[in-house]
């Protein structure tokens, strides 16, 4: 059966992906196809590259964001995106993305049409720092004609680009949208990062029902897009969130349990008829 993996943007947020991958792994759990947008985006593409989580989780906790060597000059962004090239391809040594191990989609927006653009050929690393630009933070990314940032701007979670491939699908969305307090929204950012997140939920909320498996690692409202110092914390939450997931779709009757058996089948065909073939 082939499972899809669906990533949505977040930030820092987005670490939580890779506990989500620790309990996939697991449960014996390997996704076939990869969807992600920003943060979703990078995590994915090191996920599919064969990447581990243990690998994935270095690679943040190894990303110096605010350096002051990534400031930008001249370019419309605090910190230029093209920066953190050297230390993408540090991890992703195959800028390609037919050199990946799995099929991956990522979206970023162009900001010049208003358009969304899926990357899925060619060239890995730009598409992946455009995807992630944050606008108005990151500098955006220009490839041949596009000039790029977020891909969560139009596409936040974007299972749609592997639904059409995929038996079932396994989404995992870090965005948090618990109602606030007033005292939440005191200063101009917090406001800022609110409306960000209204905008990226209405249309996000409306694809949950095309996951068969749908996680949502909790308490993600106390971390904002760049608490890279709760790494740890972030990732716990995401690993336990997906534990739980999992649990509760073994449990519910008629679910059809096509996750569960994924594990299974994986086991039967790679540990018993791999040493009988042996």
């Amino acid at each position: 059966m082939k499972t899809g993996l669906v990533l949505s943007g977040g930030g820092a947020r987005g670490i939580a992906h890779i506990g989500v991958l620790k309990a996939l792994d697991e449960q014996g759990i390997y996704p076939t196809h990869i969807a992600g947008t920003s943060a979703g985006a990078i995590v994915g593409a090191l996920y599919a590259s064969g990447c581990g989580w243990e690998k994935i989780l270095d690679f943040f906790k190894n990303l110096d964001i605010f350096s002051i060597n990534n400031y930008a000059k001249n370019q419309p962004g605090f910190l230029d995106s093209t920066k953190y090239y050297a230390h993408l391809k540090k991890y992703l040594i195959n800028d390609s993305f037919e050199k990946l191990k799995k099929p991956l989609y990522i979206t970023a927006t162009n900001l010049l049409d208003g358009t969304s653009k899926v990357f899925h050929r060619g060239e890995l690393i730009r598409p992946l720092l455009a995807s992630a630009a944050v606008p108005g933070i990151f500098s955006p990314v220009q490839i041949e004609a596009g000039y790029y940032a977020d891909g969560g701007v139009l596409n936040n979670f974007p299972v749609d680009l592997i639904k059409p491939l995929c038996d079932q699908i396994i989404g995992v969305y870090v965005n948090p949208f618990d109602k606030v307090k007033i005292g939440d929204l005191k200063h101009s950012y917090s406001v800022m990062e609110r409306t960000y997140h209204i905008m990226l939920d209405k249309a996000s909320f409306a694809k949950f029902a095309d996951c068969d498996l749908m996680i949502r690692p909790k308490d993600m409202q106390n971390f904002g897009l760049f608490s890279m110092r709760n790494i740890d914390t972030i990732f716990q939450l995401g690993y336990e969130s997906a534990l739980q997931a999992l649990q509760s779709k073994k449990k519910t009757p008629n679910s059809g349990n096509n996750i569960s058996r994924i594990g299974s089948y994986e086991w039967f065909f790679t540990r018993y008829l791999g040493k009988v073939m042996l």
